[in-house]
């Protein structure tokens, strides 16, 4: 069974971070890059993503699932972005290098080309980081961490629940697939067409909400017991202080958000314009 969204143990420096570190990495790494189609900068960004990766020791196959959930969405937002508006590019540039037309009002220009580019570089730069987060940070660490800086812990404590439940989900449905299929329900690609398939997987939903519900009713009533809740603050048994390798961190992507924030001003606007 591959797992999505679901905390990979390994023994890096990426792990060693407190999750309140990762956290604000991955939404000051991730502002830096939206707020700018600097090419040069973005293109910069998925090299340190590509290391992080290789630092963290998570191997491409634990996550090859989300990769390519992410390549599909990437290719269909750019798809539609051309069929919507093929001459955004040169609407953002000021300029028109007309390269071959397509049919009617769909001509490819290089401004087009560019921004699509752009565009492209954005996801690289960010869903990486996102996967890596989502990897390498253990639910109970995070949640502490998160109250650490002010977050409540009843919600800290809903996130770490939250991500916790992920994998048992994904387990969960794993077994009704396999009891369904054991009974004669066919789920194989090469056996039954799509949209066959597709209803199978949907008769499977309800069992996998009644099984959630139960469980969702256990963890509340064992909440309820042990007086969760009734208190303003809590302890946490898997909090960490933050390290010198937690604020090195937070000053790079600091870093990357200013040089981010300081080509906006040299280009005077988001957009790194190689056409004038």
């Amino acid at each position: 069974m591959t797992n999505i969204f679901n905390y990979i143990e390994r023994k890096s420096p990426i792990h060693s971070l407190t999750g309140a570190t990762k956290l604000l990495c991955l939404l000051i790494w991730s502002l830096a890059a939206m707020t700018t189609f600097d090419t040069r900068l973005l293109a910069v960004m998925p090299v340190f993503a590509v290391i992080l990766f290789i630092v963290s020791k998570i191997r491409l196959k634990d996550v090859k699932i989300m990769f390519w959930f992410s390549f599909v969405f990437m290719l269909l937002n750019n798809i539609l972005i051309f069929l919507f508006s093929p001459e955004h590019g040169t609407t953002i540039y000021g300029t028109r290098t007309v390269l071959f037309p397509i049919f009617w009002r769909y001509i490819v220009t290089k401004e087009q080309l560019f921004y699509q580019l752009n565009v492209v570089l954005k996801y690289l730069a960010t869903i990486p980081i996102v996967i890596l987060f989502v990897s390498t940070t253990d639910p109970s660490e995070f949640a502490s961490s998160l109250n650490r800086i002010g977050v409540s812990y009843k919600i800290a404590y809903s996130v770490s629940l939250a991500l916790r439940y992920i994998p048992d989900i994904q387990r969960e449905y794993h077994d009704i697939s396999m009891a369904q299929q054991a009974r004669g329900l066919e789920m194989a690609s090469g056996k039954q067409k799509l949209i066959k398939r597709l209803k199978n997987a949907a008769d499977m939903l309800f069992p996998l909400i009644v099984s959630s519900m139960d469980r969702i009713e256990i963890i509340a009533s064992a909440m309820e017991l042990r007086g969760f809740g009734k208190n303003k603050k809590r302890t946490w048994y898997s909090a960490r202080p933050f390290r010198s390798a937690d604020y090195l961190s937070i000053a790079f992507c600091v870093i990357l958000a200013a040089v981010s924030v300081y080509l906006h001003i040299v280009n005077g606007s988001r957009y790194y314009n190689p056409f004038i």
